[in-house]
């Protein structure tokens, strides 16, 4: 879905104050086609240029932030099904306008039936079907809870009037927008082939839709129709769990009425750090994001990044010892709060950075080895939306179906695809190898418990002023790649759409490979990189950051968005 290969127009939405652009593509390295959005008063900047309207269409109307980050994200669950989702969950991280900031945790929980041994066969042996291609990686879902949650405690407008904008696109119908329509196109026969309701609901009776058909989703209708009459009873009681239960049964899952029913969302402290002067507040566990960025920036503090010069040998090989240690930390310690009680305090300190700084050789690369730990599978396919309304106030959410498509099956009679999210549980206890699988303690799957997520909405601020939302899909790969876009910004003094369009990279411990896009990084810094003991492998994308920049000297909400996600946009006002 998120894949880039051919330029899109900018898309230009009339306003009093204000533009919209839908990005067009361009190569990692390449030229910057796309245009930044301006709004005075207000900014949506999300993987759907549709969803992004709807959101903007709440601030104008007087909403906050929050309102017009639930609106966006209903909107995306029915413009944007390959990670928008009210079958899924996620983060959401909220700054007010005099600097309090918050966050709200909606990540999918195990049910009560799960197990430490959940995902092993009938001879005791590791299963990656089990885990991540069966109704056993269904997690119980938190998106709407959670929604309903900042709704709640710092909504401003009527719960109906967030949930409504989607219950129209779903009913009376969108026109399929080009990115979507080759997502679908290669996944009917794919993804949704062993389930005929994913195939009734995002075809026409097996056929593809193309671009610009319309397309409706009645039975998604219905069940946002519920939801927003009801609020998060519409989704966690009554039919739509009824729904889900038997679509439990019938492919033989866990998930139970009962495990909706006792499904929350929680309110959680931020992760905040300091870098050369500016605040970023991020996710805390059960995202590793957080904690795992402010232990890089820490790193890199006492490095000259600016003299070494952005994407240079020295750059990238400083930036990669960082990830590969705070990495490295990630797997030991971070998991769900409630059951695992990770060094929070000494992984985010200045001090604890200086003892990894002096381990960091100038001029080689430090080796990473099996019996230290690797790291679990976790699907690129995610999505990431940021809103800044008139007040200052700012939203980061990241939201996901796990895979794209999430496991690929729509509950029959509901019309939302499910969540595959219980793959990001380590598969079983003690088995780490090469391959990426670990099996220690911090993130084994117990009931209740919510997996290990590297999602890292996250909110820059300096001097008491919003600065910049950002954030991306990914993976693994979010938190470096959301690392890349702040030190773009604040070391380089990056626009925001120079700073989202820059190449990227990616290390993560093991495997021990710094994964570069394609056309990254010129031929010579590549071979300089193996001179140090660095093995490099080019190919492919990274994220899809969409992010807001705000000059206060203008008063202007900067939106960019990311070129290598197809149907993206940033609408103002």
């Amino acid at each position: 879905m998120r894949a880039i290969r051919v330029a899109v127009l900018a898309l230009v939405l009339t306003g009093a104050c204000a533009r919209s652009t839908q990005a067009p593509a361009t190569a990692p390295g390449g030229a910057a086609l796309s245009l930044s959005s301006q709004g005075q008063h207000g900014m949506v900047v999300s993987a759907s240029a549709i969803a992004s309207k709807a959101g903007s269409d709440v601030l104008a109307a007087g909403g906050n932030a929050v309102d017009a980050a639930i609106a966006t994200g209903f909107a995306l669950a029915v413009t944007y099904p390959a990670a928008g989702n009210i079958g899924g969950g996620g983060f959401m991280v909220i700054r007010m306008p005099d600097g309090r900031a918050t966050t709200i945790d909606f990540r999918e929980k195990a049910p009560a039936a799960a197990s430490a041994e959940m995902f092993l066969d009938s001879t005791g042996a590791y299963s990656s079907r089990i885990h991540h291609r069966s109704h056993y990686a269904v997690g119980v879902p938190g998106t709407v809870a959670g929604f309903a949650l900042a709704h709640g405690k710092y909504g401003k407008l009527a719960w109906k009037s967030l949930v409504d904008p989607a219950v129209k696109l779903s009913g009376d119908g969108f026109d399929v927008p080009k990115g979507l329509a080759a997502s679908l196109s290669g996944s009917i026969k794919r993804t949704f082939a062993p389930y005929p309701a994913s195939v009734a609901a995002y075809s026409k009776n097996g056929t593809a839709y193309a671009e610009g058909e319309h397309m409706k989703l009645p039975d998604l209708s219905r069940t946002l129709t519920r939801i927003r009459d009801r609020g998060r009873d519409g989704f966690y009681l009554g039919e739509t769990a009824s729904l889900i239960a038997a679509e439990m049964k019938r492919g033989g899952g866990l998930i139970t009425e009962a495990d909706l029913a006792a499904y929350q969302a929680k309110e959680r402290s931020p992760v905040i750090g300091k870098y050369r002067g500016y605040e970023v507040i991020s996710m805390p566990p059960p995202s590793s994001g957080g904690a795992s960025m402010v232990e890089m920036l820490n790193i890199l503090e006492g490095f000259d990044l600016k003299a070494a010069g952005h994407n240079t040998p020295k750059y990238v090989h400083l930036v990669t010892e960082s990830m590969r240690r705070a990495f490295l930390d990630r797997a030991r310690y971070l998991g769900d709060p409630d059951f695992v009680n990770a060094p929070l305090e000494r992984l985010t300190s200045k001090t604890y950075a200086a003892e990894l700084r002096k381990t960091i050789s100038p001029d080689h690369a430090s080796s990473s080895e099996p019996a230290q730990v690797t790291q679990a599978y976790e699907s690129d396919e995610t999505t990431h939306f940021s809103v800044v309304d008139a007040s200052g106030m700012a939203v980061s959410v990241t939201y996901t179906l796990e895979a794209g498509y999430g496991l690929g099956a729509v509950v029959g009679g509901a019309g939302f695809l499910l969540n595959n999210q219980m793959g990001d549980f380590n598969g079983k206890p003690g088995l780490t190898d090469s391959t990426g699988l670990i099996g220690t303690p911090a993130n084994i799957a117990k009931p209740g418990k919510r997996m290990l997520s590297s999602m890292s909405p996250s909110i820059i601020a300096k001097d008491g002023k919003l600065v910049a939302v950002v954030g991306s899909p990914g993976g693994r790969t979010i938190i470096n790649t959301v690392l890349q876009v702040v030190l773009n910004v604040i070391d380089f003094g990056m626009t925001m759409q120079d700073a989202v369009n820059a190449p990227r990279f990616h290390h993560q411990w093991l495997p021990n490979v710094i994964s570069v896009e394609k056309d990254g990084l010129p031929a010579a810094t590549v071979k300089a990189l193996e001179g140090m003991g660095h093995v490099v492998k080019l190919g492919g994308q990274q994220g899809t950051a969409h992010s807001i920049m705000v000059d206060w000297k203008t008063g202007m909400r900067i939106g960019a968005a990311d070129p290598r996600d197809r149907d993206a946009g940033a609408v103002g006002y």
